[in-house]
């Protein structure tokens, strides 16, 4: 499957790369951002995909240098790669503060962890080429310590597991009302309540959007889409809303 192009303007271009989970792995989207002379990896993935990627990423990026890895949470399937990513390039690495101490677990070699960049709750601008990304708090949606990266050039929120599918058959969204049923089951038990929803959706609906993009199944593109995923999310009855007493297992 080749490689999409989600925007060119001649000097910024977005790329999502082609599927490369196989097996058992859950299906992964991941988007590079090139502006000008530099260039921004999203949720890169873990150790099965990281040869593949690394080399399509190298076709992609020409003359440009790779300047940042994002990470938008701790999950394996986002960041079980970094010491790989860390070790073959210069880029540093941006991710909550909450996760600094824990990606060390996936292998972290002493000499590079230096360029891990903590990022503090209220998120933080990313320089890329000369193009500022916007790292926006999204805690609890799924993860405590949480992030999207918003391009205002291309008008794309990378918003990790907000708006994720599975089994979705096409890259964008056409038919939204058939597609919730592949989002309500994984954003009822991974995203923590509605109350975190609201307080996310008063930042994201005053963003200047073209296209949502989840990290898992397909994007949302132009505003009549993102309009319904919003008005969506922000009737959703989700993690800690739907909790009921808990009861011991039945006996063996």
């Amino acid at each position: 499957m080749a490689a999409t192009l989600l925007f060119d303007d001649g000097n910024h271009r977005n790329l999502l790369l082609p599927e490369l989970s196989s097996g058992q792995m859950v299906q992964a989207n991941i988007h590079c951002v090139v502006h000008g002379s530099g260039a921004v990896l999203l949720d890169p993935g873990g150790h099965k995909v990281y040869n593949q990627v690394k080399g399509r990423l190298e076709e992609f990026l020409g003359d440009a240098r790779l300047e940042a890895l994002f990470f938008s949470h701790q999950d394996p399937d986002v960041v079980a790669a970094i010491n790989g990513w860390l070790m073959t390039t210069d880029a540093p690495a941006y991710i909550s503060e909450l996760w600094v101490r824990f990606v060390s677990h996936f292998g972290l070699d002493s000499l590079v962890a230096e360029r891990i960049r903590p990022v503090p709750d209220e998120g933080a601008w990313l320089d890329v080429g000369g193009c500022r990304f916007g790292i926006l708090p999204a805690h609890f949606l799924h993860s405590p310590g949480n992030f999207h990266l918003y391009d205002p050039v291309a008008k794309i929120l990378y918003s990790g597991d907000l708006g994720a599918s599975m089994g979705a058959p096409d890259a964008e969204v056409t038919d939204f009302d058939a597609h919730v049923a592949r989002m309500e089951r994984f954003h009822t038990r991974y995203m923590a309540s509605g109350k975190a929803l609201r307080a996310w959706l008063a930042m994201a609906q005053d963003l200047d959007l073209d296209v949502v993009a989840p990290q898992h199944g397909s994007l949302f593109r132009g505003r009549p889409a993102i309009t319904r995923l919003f008005d969506w999310l922000g009737s959703l009855e989700c993690g800690v809303d739907a909790i009921r007493p808990y009861r011991l297992p039945p006996a063996p």
